[in-house]
């Protein structure tokens, strides 16, 4: 019986003496971190891209009324005027619709208005300024641009983010020049960018307004998309050796 006791004594003073070093190398790691002198900076970076992805917006409709294109022919035309313009419409135009059905809008308790949308992808203002001209001539005038984007935005983001530490580690230097510290290794980083696809629904009016004063003329109007600006801000904090 004493043995058991004693040995039950044992195990019971290893499991303190092993929580007690836990608990000791914890502190010591938190204190480590608290007692080490260091500099908290923010940091920052941006940067203006082109957008190479134009999403435009196309809807077609047909009114029950006397003389009305159907849908189909409609959109018959529009593919055609599509792919004169080069446009790879199997790739690039999709439905907006789930389910590729119609919609139905009743007017006037009598008139039936069917409706197809559209969302159509071009890499650049040029191509998007034909589509609106070639939409004007075909007579579809529903249709705006939806947002753009970037095809590498992570990756502008991501140099972005790489820049901004940067510019946190350029701070904390002239900071601690004049006191003859040095900035050693970073102990804590926070980001506080965002990731949000930027959408710019003004741009569709200036484009739109642009395209039909000048859909009679043979020239082009000279127009681009504001460009994207990427913000990337960070927190870090330095020790100082």
């Amino acid at each position: 019986m004493k043995s058991q006791f004693k040995t039950r004594n044992m195990k019971k003073f290893m499991i303190w003496i092993g929580l007690s070093i836990l608990t000791h190398f914890s502190n010591a790691q938190q204190k480590s971190f608290l007692d080490v002198p260091y500099i908290e900076v923010n940091g920052s970076a941006d940067t203006l891209v082109t957008p190479n992805e134009i999403y435009i917006s196309i809807t077609i409709s047909e009114a029950d009324v006397k003389d009305r294109v159907s849908l189909q022919e409609q959109e018959r035309k529009m593919v055609a005027g599509l792919k004169s313009l080069g446009i790879n419409t199997e790739k690039d135009l999709t439905t907006s619709d789930i389910e590729s059905n119609y919609r139905f809008y009743v007017l006037k308790q009598k008139d039936v208005l069917k409706t197809k949308s559209y969302s159509l992808k071009v890499n650049n203002a040029v191509l998007a300024t034909r589509v609106f001209m070639k939409l004007e001539e075909l007579g579809m005038a529903n249709a705006q641009v939806e947002r753009v984007a970037h095809s590498e935005i992570e990756k502008i983001r991501n140099t972005c983010r790489t820049n901004a530490v940067w510019n946190a580690y350029q701070k904390a230097i002239s900071l601690t020049t004049p006191i003859k510290a040095s900035v050693g290794v970073p102990l804590h980083i926070v980001d506080y960018s965002s990731d949000n696809d930027p959408i710019y629904p003004s741009t569709a009016v200036k484009l739109r307004g642009a395209v039909m004063a000048d859909a009679a003329t043979e020239e082009l109007p000279q127009i681009d998309f504001e460009k994207i600006r990427i913000s990337m801000n960070v927190q870090v904090k330095f020790r100082i050796d």
